[in-house]
């Protein structure tokens, strides 16, 4: 049986990003190199590199989130980029929605245990909660799925003149140059690419951001949320 790899200590950097909520995130990193690992969560190879890779590269996000806004971190799995974010944010409303049970278990843990009272754990797939979520200012997404799928997830959780900001890595220009049909039309506006964390991280963590406009998801999904509105409102009234 292979020895499990030790959480190294948080880099110096973390207490400025994190500042008050510092030991929260030291909390947080234990959690995903023990119960993480064990329930599958995160590979125990991404053990050594939490804070660079995953924690920190995370919470950089916050530099362009706009403030005071709600919050939709889809495909959460482990909390990731939602926790870091939150952590940084107290002014954010943060959804963290995921499908499976135990990642939801997971999350709900870490949600009470650091008392992130502005985030909320949601089981379900984005294409399930559409017109029962009220839409959000700001979707958010790491490692889900290519950007032409993950934008059919996420966009039509927007609320009009919304954005999504997903995480990637070095296919970020591909992705968005092959998907750039897709989004035209499901309402997108305006694309590109962000570099942030400059002095946080190395290399700088990628950032595709996707602005709607008035009708996002397009016409397709605005048919599909009206009708998911009135069924959800007929459920509350029996």
């Amino acid at each position: 049986m292979t020895e499990a790899a030790e959480l190294p200590p948080a880099p110096e950097v973390a207490r400025e990003v994190f500042g008050d909520r510092f030991g929260d995130a030291v909390r947080y990193a234990e959690l995903l190199a023990e119960a993480g690992v064990q329930r599958g969560l995160i590979g125990p190879r991404e053990v050594p590199r939490l804070w660079e890779r995953h924690i920190l590269n995370c919470a950089v996000l916050s530099e362009v989130v706009p403030e005071g806004v709600t919050v939709c971190d889809v495909g959460s799995g482990a909390g990731l980029p939602g926790i870091p974010l939150a952590l940084v944010r107290e002014d954010l409303k943060i959804t963290l929605l995921e499908p499976l049970l135990r990642r939801t278990n997971f999350l709900t843990e870490v949600v009470e245990l650091l008392g992130l009272d502005h985030v909320t754990v949601a089981r379900g797939r984005a294409e399930e909660v559409m017109g029962t979520m009220p839409p959000v200012h700001v979707v958010t997404a790491r490692a889900v799925a290519p950007l032409d799928r993950l934008a059919t997830w996420g966009i039509p959780l927007l609320r009009p003149y919304g954005e999504m900001l997903a995480l990637k890595g070095d296919t970020a220009e591909e992705e968005l140059k092959s998907a750039s049909t897709a989004l035209s039309k499901l309402g997108a506006v305006g694309t590109s690419i962000l570099h942030v964390g400059e002095g946080v991280v190395d290399p700088l963590s990628t950032v595709v951001r996707v602005e709607v406009g008035e009708s996002p998801g397009g016409v397709r999904f605005a048919a599909k949320r009206a009708k998911a509105a009135r069924t959800s409102r007929t459920r509350r009234r029996r």
